[in-house]
């Protein structure tokens, strides 16, 4: 682990040009690293996921989480903010794309960057993590319990999102999913397909689905927070960002 980090706000230019707000937490010193693109879960960027931020620079990388809520609600709390997303469909797949390519290229640009960028996304999240390894040149993905990948929303589903399947013929680097055994959306049932279609297309990944655990197991601040799982997770999330992100 890193102790000495800085950590804080940032402008970082995003889909179609446009100025977004991110957090960024790195290491201090300029020993070359690879940096990860934390993408927040539906909720928002809030408290937790900048903690996730900062967790990442303690093993080691330069980690950035952009607002992906800057535009709908620029200066809103992290809830209203969410709100005011939901009620628009939420973040739009294009632009989901164009936030996280700015915010690796950020990445790319700091000083001690050896270049590799993986992502990491939860919830939400987590589809727009896979979505973002089918449209940019990344070397590491982990889609952590990332829903409608594989299947469509239920009809009361706020955002507006498409299943992704047909598109894991693009994914550019390997994958690690994160999933548990209790979860609906996406249920282990929808994550053994895509698991069967990209072994079918020779695309590396790993799957782990962790029994006595539902969606939002990392969540420290939710109830589904399971701490075994998320241990066990986050540990596997360091070994893979160390096999891809460290050459």
């Amino acid at each position: 682990m890193q102790d000495a980090m800085q950590a804080g706000t940032v402008r970082i230019t995003g889909a179609g040009g446009d100025e977004i707000e991110a957090y960024l937490a790195h290491p201090l010193g300029t020993a070359p690293r690879g940096g990860v693109v934390v993408i927040h879960h539906m909720p928002g960027y809030d408290e937790a996921t900048k903690e996730i931020t900062r967790r990442l620079a303690g093993y080691g990388y330069a980690a950035i989480c952009p607002n992906l809520y800057s535009r709908e609600a620029p200066g809103a709390s992290p809830d209203d903010a969410a709100a005011t997303a939901r009620a628009a469909g939420g973040v739009p797949d294009d632009r989901l794309v164009g936030d996280v390519d700015g915010a690796a290229e950020h990445l790319r640009g700091l000083p001690g960057s050896n270049g590799r960028v993986g992502v990491i996304g939860y919830c939400s999240g987590g589809r727009q993590a896979f979505l973002a390894a089918t449209r940019l040149p990344l070397d590491a993905a982990v889609d952590c319990y990332g829903a409608f990948v594989v299947g469509h929303p239920p009809e009361t589903f706020p955002l507006a999102v498409t299943p992704l399947l047909d598109q894991a013929d693009r994914l550019s680097c390997p994958l690690l999913g994160l999933f548990g055994a209790d979860d609906q959306y996406p249920s282990p049932a929808q994550t053994d397909e895509l698991s069967a279609e990209l072994t079918r297309l020779g695309k590396p990944h790993e799957f782990h689905t962790f029994d006595g655990a539902g969606h939002g197991f990392f969540a420290v601040d939710r109830p589904g927070y399971r701490p075994l799982a998320a241990t066990e997770g986050w540990q596997k999330v360091r070994d893979f960002f160390h096999r891809h992100l460290d050459a």
